[in-house]
C-alpha cells in the first residue's frame, strides 16, 4: 500500500500524517484511540479541567498510543491537570488559547513533543520561543474557537516563519480541513501534516449527542457562524479575541448580536442551555462543526475517515502530474 510519508510520520512514527484534534467534551479515549490504531495521532481533549474525566477517557483509550490536548488559559488555573497527563506518557501534548510557556518546561522534561497551535503570526513566535516542535496553523474555517485567520493563506506564512527561525521545527495545517483534498493541499501549502477537528466530531466514536451529529450533516459552510453567545450561556471565561464557529440554530439566532440582552438574562438562559446540552437539543446546544460541513455526509468510524482521507490524497497527488506540459523553446513571434 503506497503511503504519505513526510516529517511529521518520521518524527512522531505514524503511518498518516493526520492528528485529530482534541476537541473538548468530543475527543475522548476511544476516539483517540481509533484514530492512533488506524495510523495517525488521536488526542484526548483536556477541556477545562475535569481530572475525572480525563482519568478515565485515557483508561477508555487502552494502551494504544494517544496524546492529550489542553485549552492553556484554562490549564493555567489547574496545572495539576498537565501532572496528570504526563503520568500517562502521551504520545504528544498540544496546547491552544494561551501562553504555552509556563508548561513548556515539564513538558520537554518528560520528554514528550510539544504541539502549540497558534491563530497569529505572534502566536507562533511565542510556540517557537516555548520550545514547540509542532506549530499547528488554525484558519478561522474550522469548527469550535478560532480566530480571524485564513487556513490558505496562513499555514504557507507560518511556514515560512517557522523555516526562517526554526526549521527544525514541524508545520501542521488545521481548519477546513475534511477530506483528501484538504490534506494534499495542506501538503502544497508547506504544512507536514493536518489536524482534523469537524470530521473527527463527526465520528462514531466522538462523545456528541446523535441529535448534534444529525443536525451538523444537514448543515454547510454557509450555516456556520463565529459568535461567543454560547461561552456566555456556559458562562466560560474566553479571552475576547477568540470566537466560536457553530452551526446556525435558534439560540445563535435569537442571541448573536444581542449579548447585552443574554447577559441580562444570563441565570436563566444558562439553565435552559444545561438542559438543552444535556438533552442533545440541536435548536440551543452548539453544534461545533466548521466550515467544513459541507464535506461530510455520515457518520463513520474514526479509521474509515482517516483511511479514505489519505486514500484520496495520495490518488490527488499522483494525478498532479498530469496538470504539468512541458513546451518546446520555440514560440512563435
Amino acid at each position: 500500500m503506497m503511503r504519505i510519508v513526510t516529517r511529521l510520520t518520521d518524527r512522531l512514527k505514524l503511518h498518516h500524517p493526520i492528528i485529530s484534534a482534541p476537541m473538548a467534551f468530543a475527543s475522548g479515549g476511544e476516539l483517540a484511540g481509533a484514530v492512533s490504531s488506524a495510523g495517525g495521532l488521536g488526542l484526548i481533549g483536556g477541556g477545562y479541567g475535569d481530572a475525572d474525566w480525563l482519568t478515565r477517557e485515557f483508561e477508555r483509550s487502552g494502551n494504544r498510543p494517544v496524546g492529550c490536548g489542553f485549552i492553556t488559559w484554562s490549564l493555567a488555573r489547574n496545572p495539576r491537570l498537565l501532572d496528570k497527563a504526563l503520568e500517562r506518557r502521551p504520545s504528544a501534548i498540544f496546547l491552544s488559547f494561551g501562553d504555552p510557556a509556563p508548561f513548556s518546561p515539564a513538558i520537554r522534561a518528560a520528554g514528550v513533543p510539544l504541539i502549540c497551535q497558534v491563530q497569529s503570526l505572534d502566536d507562533a513566535r511565542r510556540a517557537l520561543d516555548a520550545g514547540a516542535d509542532i506549530v499547528v496553523a488554525q484558519g478561522a474555517e474550522a469548527g469550535g474557537h478560532g480566530e480571524k485567520r485564513a487556513t490558505f493563506t496562513f499555514v504557507p506564512e507560518v511556514a515560512n516563519l517557522v523555516r526562517r527561525r526554526a526549521p527544525d521545527t514541524l508545520i501542521c495545517a488545521a481548519g477546513g480541513i475534511a477530506d483528501g483534498r484538504g490534506l494534499a493541499a495542506a501538503l502544497m501549502l508547506g504544512a507536514d501534516g493536518v489536524v482534523m477537528g469537524s470530521r473527527f466530531w463527526a465520528s462514531l466514536e466522538a462523545l456528541v449527542h446523535p441529535n448534534l451529529h444529525q443536525a451538523a450533516l444537514a448543515a454547510t459552510g454557509d450555516d456556520t457562524v463565529r459568535t461567543s453567545v454560547m461561552d456566555l450561556a456556559r458562562r466560560l471565561d474566553w479571552p475576547s479575541r477568540f470566537s466560536l464557529r457553530v452551526r446556525k440554530n435558534a439560540f445563535t439566532e435569537a442571541w448573536h448580536g444581542n449579548e447585552a440582552h443574554l447577559l441580562a438574562d444570563i441565570d436563566a438562559q444558562s439553565a435552559a442551555y444545561r438542559e438543552a446540552w444535556a438533552s442533545g437539543d440541536p435548536t440551543i446546544a452548539a453544534i461545533m462543526i466548521g466550515e467544513a460541513a459541507g464535506l461530510i455526509h455520515d457518520i463513520e468510524p474514526a479509521s474509515d475517515i482517516l483511511l479514505r482521507t489519505v486514500s484520496e490524497a495520495i490518488t490527488l497527488l499522483q494525478g498532479a502530474s498530469s496538470l504539468l506540459f512541458v513546451e518546446d523553446n520555440c514560440h512563435s513571434q
